[in-house]
């Protein structure tokens, strides 16, 4: 690519397309095939970018000549941090190098990394990689790994290599762009929960701004957690909730229900009404089975650990129906996105009930009665903090 008003319009293709568009592996093939298009013997290329992300480490986009793109994710753990030990990425970055190049044909180097071993043993001749950082270190996303590799026998020449790290501004720009953005928005769903984040990026961010809503509300708290407290090591503890969390939060999600706050040892979550009035209601049906699903695997998980001699904890869950204000609360600068308001309140105090009713389950009275499921009725008891007695059912 010789010609200057070519690459200039690659270039300008490249911004547009990260200005328009959120999909890196697009950017990626389109780039690619430009690049071949104008006589650059590219075989495969790819764009590796750190995450923010509890399950995985980084993401992974990877184009070929001669088959289909695929995006991967490099997860936490052991394993796959040795993994990166042996990595080309961890190979510049432990010898401080923003490029290096394998010439796959004569390098007996290459041995020492699978990927370029896998690469040489399938055709490619010649690998490069180029590390691009992105601001001072406090940018939200650190920077991006930048590879090509031909299969063209003697490799890229020198003046190729040249004119594709031409582009590497303009294409670490785009990754940024893109990236900054993906990582935003799923930073804020890992701590806020998908829905309130689609709120909060699109503005809902003043103190005191909310909505009133009905919900359908799950209140779940651990029975037992503050006598396993005082006997196990408190990193043991943390481990242990976070299990039981899972169990709970695995069933709300899989069933439609947004977790919007962990209390301690309790959780709570809501499910979206579409229809206040509709009998039976959908979303208590939804609300119900996700804790009868998170009963049952809490019920597994606390096998596993009863074989170990571990500790047994139960999950007790109150359910309700009511009105909610769903918004910002908080002080001037630190915000709540969460629901609050009396039916809240009521389903916090009901859930206290399960032990001394013998049910891992409780019902309020206007919950139960847009319950699908045949209910009984427990009783009418005085919940703390409020006025008049509440009835509390069960199902049948």
């Amino acid at each position: 690519m010789t010609d200057s008003a070519h690459a200039d319009d690659l270039v300008d293709w490249i911004l547009r397309q990260a200005l328009a568009h959120d999909d890196l592996g697009s950017l990626l093939t389109g780039f690619c095939e430009r690049l071949n298009a104008a006589g650059l013997p590219v075989w495969r290329a790819s764009l590796d970018l750190p995450t923010i992300d509890p399950s995985f480490r980084a993401l992974t986009h990877k184009w070929w000549r001669d088959r289909p793109s695929a995006v991967g994710t490099f997860l936490h753990g052991p394993e796959q941090e040795q993994a990166f030990q042996r990595s080309v990425i961890h190979h510049l970055l432990a010898n401080d190098l923003e490029v290096h190049r394998w010439q796959l044909e004569r390098e007996a180097s290459a041995l020492g990394f699978d990927l370029l071993n896998e690469l040489r043993d399938a055709g490619a001749t010649d690998y490069v990689m180029r590390l691009i950082t992105f601001g001072d270190g406090q940018s939200v996303v650190r920077g991006v790994a930048f590879s090509i590799a031909t299969d063209r026998a003697g490799g890229f020449s020198e003046t190729e290599i040249a004119q594709v790290m031409r582009f590497v501004p303009a294409l670490g720009l785009a990754a940024y762009r893109v990236s900054a953005a993906r990582t935003a928005t799923n930073a804020l769903s890992v701590y806020l929960g998908p829905s309130t984040a689609r709120r909060v990026l699109d503005g809902e961010i003043r103190r005191g701004e909310g909505e009133r809503i009905p919900a359908t509300i799950l209140f779940a708290d651990l029975r037992g957690f503050t006598d396993f407290t005082e006997q196990a090591d408190p990193l043991a503890v943390v481990a242990r909730l976070d299990q039981h969390f899972e169990a709970i939060g695995d069933a709300v999600t899989a069933r439609g229900g947004e977790i919007l706050k962990f209390l301690g040892d309790g959780l709570l979550a809501v499910f979206p009404v579409a229809d206040a009035e509709a009998q039976p209601c959908p979303a208590c049906e939804a609300a119900l089975r996700a804790a009868e699903d998170a009963i049952a695997a809490n019920l597994r998980l606390n096998e596993r650990h009863r074989i170990s001699g571990g500790h047994n904890l139960d999950i007790d869950v109150a359910l309700h129906f009511g009105d909610v204000v769903y918004g910002n609360v908080g002080a001037s600068r630190r915000l709540d996105f969460t629901v609050i308001g009396r039916a809240v309140n009521e389903a916090c105090r009901m859930e206290s009930l399960c032990d001394a009713l013998g049910r891992n389950i409780v019902l309020s009275e206007t919950f139960a009665h847009r319950c699908a499921r045949p209910t009984l009725k427990l009783g009418t008891f005085a919940l703390r903090g409020l006025r008049e007695p509440r009835s509390l059912y069960g199902i049948a």
